[in-house]
C-alpha cells in the first residue's frame, strides 16, 4: 500500500483503542508492581477482550465493553498468576485514563479546523469512551462520539460502521475510517469506507475482505491525505 491522497472525504472516523488510545497503557503504569509481566498481561488483556467480543457477537450474548474488558482481565491475570484485588480495580481504573498518542489532539484539531467531520466509532461502551475523550482532552475536536452499545453487537458486523453514516449523514465512500486493527480495517473497506490503516505495530496484512486505501505508522500525515493542509 502506496501512500496517497484519498479525494471526496468529508469525514474522518476513528477507531478508539490502539487507534487514538494506547491500550497498554494501563498495564504499563502497573509496572511497579507487575514487573516484568507487565506486557505480557498487557497482551493477553488486549488479546482475549477482542475475542470476547468476537465470541460473544456469534453467540448472541452481548455484553457491554466494560464488563468485557474485566472478564479479559481475570483471565490474563489467572493464566499469570496473579492474585490481587487492588490491582484489579487500579487496572480497570487506569483503562478509562488510556494515554493518547503523542500526534492525536493536534491532528483532530488540524482536521476540524479544515472543516472534516470527525467522530469515533467504537465498541468502547459510552462510559469508557466519555473518560478516555475526557482525560485526553480531545472532546471539543470531535463532532461524534459513536459506540456500538447503541446496537449491541460489535465490529465487525456492518451494522456498527452502518451508525457512522446515519449519524454523520455522510456517504460510506466519503468517509476515511482510521484503525490500528488490521482486522478493523479490512472489515471497514468491506464495508464499504475508505480506509487508512495506522499499523502502529508492524503487523503483517490480515488475509480478511476489504483492503485498507492507505497504510501508516501514525497519524500524523491525515490530514495532508484526505486533503485538509496546515
Amino acid at each position: 500500500m502506496n501512500v496517497t491522497k484519498l479525494d471526496g472525504i468529508g469525514a474522518c472516523v476513528f477507531d478508539a483503542y490502539g487507534t487514538l488510545f494506547d491500550v497498554n497503557a494501563a498495564a504499563q503504569h502497573c509496572a511497579a508492581d507487575l514487573g516484568d509481566k507487565w506486557l505480557p498481561l498487557a497482551e493477553l488483556w488486549r488479546g482475549r477482550q477482542l475475542q470476547y467480543t468476537w465470541l460473544r457477537s456469534l453467540m448472541g450474548e452481548y455484553a457491554d465493553f466494560w464488563q468485557v474488558t474485566g472478564e479479559a482481565l481475570d483471565f490474563a491475570m489467572d493464566a499469570l498468576d496473579l492474585e490481587d484485588a487492588q490491582l484489579r480495580e487500579r487496572l480497570m481504573e487506569l483503562y478509562l485514563q488510556l494515554d493518547a498518542y503523542p500526534e492525536v489532539g493536534d491532528v483532530l484539531r488540524r482536521l476540524q479546523d479544515g472543516g472534516m467531520k470527525t467522530a469515533i466509532l467504537s465498541n468502547g461502551s459510552p462510559k469508557m469512551l466519555d473518560a478516555a475523550v475526557a482525560n485526553a482532552g480531545i472532546g471539543g475536536a470531535l463532532d461524534a462520539v459513536i459506540s456500538a452499545d447503541q446496537i449491541k453487537v460489535y465490529k465487525t458486523a456492518p451494522g456498527v460502521y452502518q451508525m457512522a453514516v446515519d449519524q454523520l449523514g455522510v456517504a460510506p465512500g466519503a468517509i476515511s475510517f482510521q484503525s490500528s486493527n488490521a482486522w478493523d480495517a479490512h472489515a471497514a473497506s468491506n464495508f464499504g469506507f475508505r480506509v487508512v490503516w495506522v499499523n502502529r505495530f508492524g503487523q503483517p496484512r490480515e488475509r480478511l475482505p476489504g483492503n485498507p486505501d492507505v497504510m501508516l505508522d501514525s497519524l500524523e500525515s491525515l490530514p495532508s491525505i484526505v486533503g485538509v493542509e496546515g
